[in-house]
């Protein structure tokens, strides 16, 4: 009972420093009172708090705000921690296997920064550009968290990771975008300077905190939460999104194509559920899905018979319900059947698997696409038609972000 009062109090002073930082409380008299009255704290227990704090209201871009502050105040505990998955097919050891040659590039750019005065202009920019192109790749890393891990921790209502780190990551984006666009306009010795403290620099240190959150805290949570089930799939899925820097050891690939190859999920219904290797939902909400996309489908099978289309509300192509098991050269006019057919062959002999066209058709832009469908083995299934009206989306220029839309 004692020991699970001093835990709870540990955590309780751990909360209440957070807490005093998040009202103003400085750093140093932080620290101070984090090294008299707590001494050493788990990634866990920084996790747990931080999620109990957003639990109660404080603002995800609160504690994002702060949390490199939380890194460092906890560095020395955390830095004591030792991780324990070390198994080449793990998950966890890709994460730091990529985290290795990312700081190998942070690293250099560093070098870049401090000792870049010896060199001429143009070189040092064209090697700063290089190292910033290479160290795009950390998308892919950062995606492969987001997409991959994030998802299976949120099953076990950790949210924090993608409530906060997931915006720190896109902080860390737009930093590396605003030092690619803003090197080609660094014209002198002091403008290189400029860039590198405003730019350059604060790039860097988010990459290597981000490596330090990630080590210590995300990753450690993460062994503590989820189980072995979970690894495999996260292993699984993880080659849908791939890998950046490194090659995967031969015992991943092995392992991967194994799992892939030893369960084969295959679609179902039962109690007007459609399930599928990708999810579930109810076959009418599934129905509506289809006749809401902003495209026309039409489908043919392998023996040249219209079997579904979708209904949607505007439609530019009339279709009515009395063409199902029409044969496909009974849907076009007479001057495009052979042509059609054509499409249809070079598919089924896997010449092609892809053929688009687009017309202007009653004062719309029309872009026509014909996918061929097949199983896993290639086996041809039929063949979609997917109709759309791009008049509006040739027009679009710039960009419009999720964050630029208004109520």
């Amino acid at each position: 009972m004692s020991e699970n009062l001093g835990q709870k109090s540990k955590k309780e002073t751990v909360r209440e420093i957070i807490i005093g930082l998040h009202k103003g409380l400085s750093v140093k008299s932080a620290k101070d009172k984090f090294e008299k009255e707590v001494g050493t704290v788990t990634s866990v227990e920084i996790a747990e708090i931080e999620q109990s704090l957003m639990n109660e209201g404080i603002s995800p871009d609160e504690i994002k705000k702060f949390c490199n502050v939380h890194a460092l105040l906890f560095q020395s505990a955390l830095e004591k921690t030792v991780s324990q998955e070390e198994s080449p097919a793990h998950p966890v050891y890709l994460f730091k296997l990529e985290n290795r040659e990312i700081e190998k590039i942070a690293r250099s750019l560093k070098e870049i920064a401090q000792n870049g005065g010896r060199k001429e202009l143009s070189q040092l920019k064209k090697e700063v550009k290089d190292f910033l192109v290479k160290l795009t790749g950390l998308d892919v890393h950062y995606t492969r968290k987001e997409q991959v891990l994030f998802p299976y921790l949120e099953r076990y209502g950790f949210m924090g990771p993608s409530k906060v780190m997931w915006g720190k990551d896109n902080e860390i984006r737009d930093l590396l975008k605003k030092c690619l666009s803003e090197i080609e306009g660094v014209k002198g010795k002091e403008e290189l300077n400029q860039y590198v403290k405003n730019n350059l620099t604060p790039l860097i240190e988010e990459v290597d905190g981000m490596i330090f959150k990630e080590e210590k805290i995300l990753f450690p949570s993460s062994m503590e939460k989820l189980n072995i089930n979970d690894w495999v799939e996260m292993l699984k899925e993880s080659d849908e999104v791939g890998y950046v820097f490194i090659e995967k050891p031969k015992e991943t690939a092995a392992l991967i194509r194994e799992l892939k190859t030893a369960v084969i999920e295959e679609p179902a219904v039962k109690d007007g559920q459609i399930s599928l290797p990708t999810g579930e939902l109810p076959l009418k909400e599934f129905m509506c899905l289809l006749n809401t996309l902003p495209i026309e489908i039409t489908y043919i099978d392998k023996d040249g018979t219209l079997r579904y289309f979708s209904d949607n509300r505007d439609r530019i192509f009339v279709r009515t319900r009395s063409v199902i098991g029409r044969k496909v050269q009974n849907c076009h006019p007479p001057q495009s059947v052979d042509r059609v057919e054509k499409i249809i062959q070079s598919f089924k002999e896997g010449k092609k698997d892809f053929v688009e066209f687009w017309i202007n058709f009653k004062e719309k832009f029309v872009h026509i696409r014909f996918f061929a469908v097949r199983d896993r083995e290639g086996k041809y299934l039929g063949t979609v038609e997917v109709t759309q009206d791009v008049t509006e989306i040739r027009k679009l220029q710039g960009e419009k972000r999720l964050l630029d839309e208004r109520e």
